[in-house]
């Protein structure tokens, strides 16, 4: 009798080992803190600034949501006019991880810019969309660049451009305006993860598809630039804060996934 009770008590036992590790695999996405700053569905939590137009002036439905994935798109244009456009989530982060699946897809708008094809990127530490110029084209930020391979050159992703602003490399001050990252190159439509780790104004990291392919240090105002300098308050620089935008260049782009991990500050 007591081995009998012995063996159903391991197998209850085992049961509910099983069924408890089913159920924590099953909700362990929704504890790792990973949150979805796109909702599949709209723009909701979103604002728009294409240059020329309006806060939230959505020009010839640039941006929009088809199929579950945010799209960027031109089939509404007959040419591209400067147009340069910026989604911006609506709340400003300072520690966190950003992580962003996109893929380049189809043929850029005529006459976009040669230096647009298959361009685009996240703007990190951002001004706030308010506070652009009307015909302004870029915000002030530290952009995450995207670039998609045209099929037969070497072309890397995940580079840094700065409008508007500078960092530190290897202890020194930077000004160039793109610096490029060790990553490959992606051709073709592939989908692509890029993950942005910003700390603050002491560290911002790249990593595509698991890889750390770029490093800065400190990014800040440049002084020398009219839009940043409105922004500058009591004669500092430095950038520690401000809001994520996606970017609109002239060449159709998706994204299925924009989630974020805020990270201990």
């Amino acid at each position: 009798m007591n081995n009998a009770r012995s063996i159903l008590s391991v197998l209850c036992l085992t049961i509910m080992v099983f069924i408890c590790g089913c159920s924590a695999e099953k909700t362990r996405p929704e504890k790792d803190g990973w949150v979805s700053l796109f909702n599949g569905k709209d723009l909701s939590g979103w604002r728009i600034k294409i240059t020329g137009y309006e806060l939230d002036h959505n020009y010839k439905n640039t941006f929009r949501v088809e199929d579950g994935i945010l799209k960027v798109s031109y089939d509404q244009y007959e040419r591209f006019n400067g147009e340069f456009g910026h989604l911006f989530y609506d709340q400003p982060f300072s520690h966190y991880r950003l992580r962003i699946e996109y893929r380049f897809v189809g043929d850029q708008v005529a006459e976009g810019p040669g230096w647009a094809f298959r361009n685009s990127g996240a703007m990190l530490h951002s001004q706030s969309p308010q506070s652009m110029g009307k015909d302004q084209q870029f915000p002030v930020s530290i952009e995450s660049q995207f670039l998609g391979g045209n099929g037969k050159d070497e072309r890397s992703t995940a580079n840094v451009c700065t409008p508007g602003t500078h960092i530190v490399m290897n202890g020194k001050l930077v000004t160039d305006h793109c610096i490029t990252s060790s990553s490959k190159t992606f051709h073709g439509d592939q989908w692509v993860t890029m993950e942005a780790e910003v700390h603050g104004n002491s560290l911002i990291r790249h990593i595509v598809n698991g890889e750390t392919v770029f490093e800065l240090e400190n990014p800040q105002l440049d002084p020398g630039d009219a839009d940043a300098r409105k922004l500058i308050k009591d004669g500092n620089l430095m950038l520690d804060k401000g809001y994520i935008a996606l970017q609109a260049e002239s060449h159709p782009v998706e994204f299925r996934k924009v989630e974020i991990l805020l990270l201990p500050e």
